[in-house]
């Protein structure tokens, strides 16, 4: 027996391997078969490197800390161009540390991906255990019937009506003059350098959360350096644990890698804050529209639809994430485009515009938001910022079952490309934005008046498209609008000379990586 035994193991181990080498033959032949029948092709390998695909991670990784992964992703593509001598719209990566994929910029692709064929995707495995620890099972990070009832829940929060209300803006935004005013040289009416981009987050946190839970943590009036005060560390803590989800994602299915003991430190921080607002809304302490002219508050609002205050907790930090990074970020890249040199006679020809509209600093006219929507140059910038960099670049599905990209197969691009259920597929928003078969030969230039006569399909896509477009489009987009107009008002230059080279502080939303450093002249 034990000599039975002995000869058993290696044979056992053999037909093992026999069994699987054949069943994934068997699958390979019938994907393949499958493929012709429909007329799919496969698209062209990209991303060189070793067959383990290491090199691809450190690539990653590398382009992380160099904060350079928008145009990482870019280079590839256009890398993959010149070698096929046409457009590459999508390619295919495969590694064995790698689940077996495909990254496309590709308009009718992301349309099917996002819409046509939406339920033979999901977020993917991938993406839900990486961001679970954080956003738990919020709207951003399920799917299927969770992600239906978070959204049905979610939905009715944003409706014109609170959109519309801009009043509790105000108030931060004269939190944010107050600091600016704090660098100004009365002698000369110019600021000192002053690095805009953390400005502009801790501004979008605290209307985010008054609007969220009713009182806003103030981290505007907080000293520099301050984190003694639960609001600081949370603030802290947010942003820590967002990047370190980014820095897991470039790990692929192994994302676990990157839940370090620090992450998980700043997890709990995190939790414990909103926790607070989430206990006091289910104490009932203040119920919605109970008094008349009584504020919305966003948190009680929803209290009414569930009792889980874990739930409630996963929600309002989905919301708070797409509501505060959203904005601030595309503060960032707007000021540090239009602080550049190059694009002075832009900045004027857009403050003329909103004097028009709004009357000065000192002397505003009414700011609505019909009006706001109705400055067509102000709409037409914010468009340009957010196709040049859209605050979520890069973006993922797996698919649930065997699907089919309509395009990008076969050597000239142009056949369908058959997609195997459980293979992932990535899509750059950044990538479409910035071709030059799409937009032109000034797709990477700053350029207002593109959108005179363009109007926007499914190559720009800075909010995402189909049933999980973004929710709170209107309010970030009004958000925006309204602090660049009191922003303009209140300063009639921008001085850029400071401004670094580009680079992407890509945490899970797109800032400029160097910061914002401008020096502001104050209007009369």
């Amino acid at each position: 027996m034990a000599v039975l035994s002995v000869i058993s193991i290696p044979a056992l181990l053999v037909s093992l391997a026999v069994a699987f080498v054949l069943v994934h033959a068997i699958q390979y032949i019938r994907f393949r078969t499958k493929a012709a029948r429909l007329g799919c092709k496969p698209a062209v390998a990209g991303f060189n490197g070793d067959m383990a695909g290491l090199s691809l991670m450190r690539m990653g990784l590398k382009a992380q800390r160099e904060k350079n992964v928008p145009n990482w992703m870019r280079q590839e593509f256009a890398r993959l161009s010149a070698r096929e001598g046409r457009p590459v719209g999508t390619f295919a990566m495969s590694a064995p540390l790698f689940r077996r994929a495909l990254f496309t910029a590709e308009p009718e692709n992301i349309k099917t991906i996002l819409a046509t064929s939406f339920k033979d995707f999901s977020l993917g495995k991938n993406r839900t255990g990486n961001f679970k620890p954080l956003l738990g099972d919020g709207i951003f990070a399920s799917d299927g019937k969770k992600w239906e009832h978070s959204r049905a829940m979610l939905r009715p929060q944003f409706v014109r009506s609170q959109v519309s209300d801009i009043s509790l803006e105000e108030t931060h935004v004269q939190n944010l003059m107050a600091v600016l005013e704090g660098q100004l040289d009365s002698t000369t009416g110019w600021s000192s350098a002053v690095d805009l981009s953390p400005l502009f987050f801790r501004l979008t946190l605290d209307s985010a959360t008054e609007f969220l839970f009713g009182e806003s943590v103030n981290s505007q009036l907080r000293r520099e350096g301050d984190a003694t005060t639960s609001a600081a560390a949370f603030a802290t803590s947010f942003d820590a644990s967002q990047n370190q989800l980014a820095v897991a994602g470039r790990y692929g299915s192994n994302y676990w890698i990157g839940h370090t003991k620090e992450f998980h430190k700043d997890v709990r921080i995190c939790h414990e804050f909103i926790d607070y607002f989430v206990q006091k809304a289910m104490n009932g302490q203040r119920s919605v529209g109970e008094k008349e002219g009584e504020r919305y508050v966003f948190l009680e609002a929803i209290a009414k639809e569930t009792s889980d205050p874990v739930e409630l907790r996963s929600q309002l930090i989905n919301i708070l994430l797409a509501g505060r990074d959203t904005t601030a970020s595309t503060l960032g890249w707007f000021f540090y485009t239009l602080g550049q040199a190059r694009h002075r006679h832009l900045y004027k020809r857009l403050r003329d515009a909103v004097l028009d509209e709004f009357g000065t600093y000192r002397d505003p006219k009414p700011i609505t938001f019909e009006g706001l929507k109705n400055l067509t140059y102000l709409q037409w910038c914010v468009n340009e910022t957010l196709r040049l960099y859209p605050i979520v670049p890069m973006n993922g599905r797996s698919a649930v079952k065997d699907t089919v990209l309509p395009v990008g197969g076969g050597p000239d691009g142009r056949s369908p490309i058959l997609v195997r259920k459980g293979q992932d597929v990535g899509y750059s928003v950044h990538v479409m934005h910035h071709r030059t078969d799409l937009w032109g030969a000034d797709a990477d230039d700053f350029r207002p008046e593109r959108w005179e006569k363009r109007k926007p399909g499914w190559d720009y896509l800075p909010f995402n498209g189909g049933p999980r477009i973004c929710i709170g489009q209107q309010f970030a987009l009004t958000e925006i609008a309204y602090i660049v107009v009191r922003m303009l008002q209140r300063f009639d230059e921008l001085d850029g000379s400071a401004l670094p080279l580009e680079s992407h502080g890509l945490g899970l939303t797109n800032c400029p990586g160097e910061g914002v450093p401008l020096r502001l002249h104050f209007a009369e």
